[in-house]
């Protein structure tokens, strides 16, 4: 394989039945010892083809913005572990039952950065762009961008291309308006977000299917104005 050229067969998928199965499996038997017993499996249909699938996106996310990087590596990179944090949760269950991956600003370890997200999970996948549960001075900073830059906020956010294909999240917000906006404003409702965040779903026959890898390329460039939008709120480049 050349230096640059994509891991994987375009027409070929990634995922297959046996990663929903292993995921099935798994919230039916969240504990270690099954998960140990099935490492291989875990491995073989859900990891391993992840780290191709970011593998072949880094061309398009590097055509995107330099600034972007999908990141294969083991450990470190965009894929999240599948241990959950159990330290400060009822839940004691000690593995997630879907597997996600971020496409990080390079920056992203000194700054709060939106970024591309990629989640896989039996009937509940789904890829998106954006900030989520930002803190407060973040929430502030998007706010107050809006309100200052509504013209580009609405081709980013309220593009009819981009909203016929993604959703901006709308489950993360205020009840009343944040102090000190103006109620009269053209993008009011959107002040009261928490999170900032565009997404569509995938279904599981996508997810697996040989179109995986292309409806994710149009999926980035679709999301790459978002994206670049709340860079600039946050004062970072894109």
């Amino acid at each position: 394989m050349q230096r640059g050229e994509p891991y994987h067969s375009a027409m070929a998928a990634y995922f297959s039945d046996a990663t929903w199965r292993f995921f099935r499996a798994l919230a039916r038997n969240n504990n270690r010892t099954w998960f140990h017993a099935h490492k291989a499996d875990y491995e073989r249909h859900v990891r391993e083809p992840y780290q191709r699938l970011l593998q072949d996106l880094q061309p398009t996310v590097g055509a995107i913005s330099t600034e972007y990087h999908a990141n294969p590596a083991r450990a470190g990179g965009s894929l999240f572990r599948i241990n959950r944090d159990t330290r400060f949760a009822n839940d004691k269950s000690p593995y997630k039952t879907w597997q996600g991956a971020k496409i990080y600003h390079t920056r992203h370890r000194q700054i709060e950065a939106p970024s591309f997200h990629l989640q896989l999970r039996p009937g509940q996948s789904f890829v998106g762009a954006g900030l989520w549960r930002p803190h407060n001075d973040t929430v502030r900073k998007v706010r107050q961008f809006i309100l200052d830059n509504p013209a580009a906020w609405k081709g980013a956010a309220h593009d009819p291309a981009v909203r016929r294909r993604f959703e901006l999240a709308q489950h993360n917000r205020l009840v009343r308006m944040p102090h000190g906006f103006p109620a009269d404003f053209a993008f009011a409702d959107d002040l009261h977000l928490k999170s900032f965040i565009l997404r569509r779903p995938l279904d599981d026959a996508t997810v697996t299917g040989p179109g995986l890898l292309a409806e994710l390329e149009q999926d980035l460039a679709a999301l790459a104005r978002f994206t670049d939008y709340l860079c600039a709120a946050v004062d970072l480049e894109f």
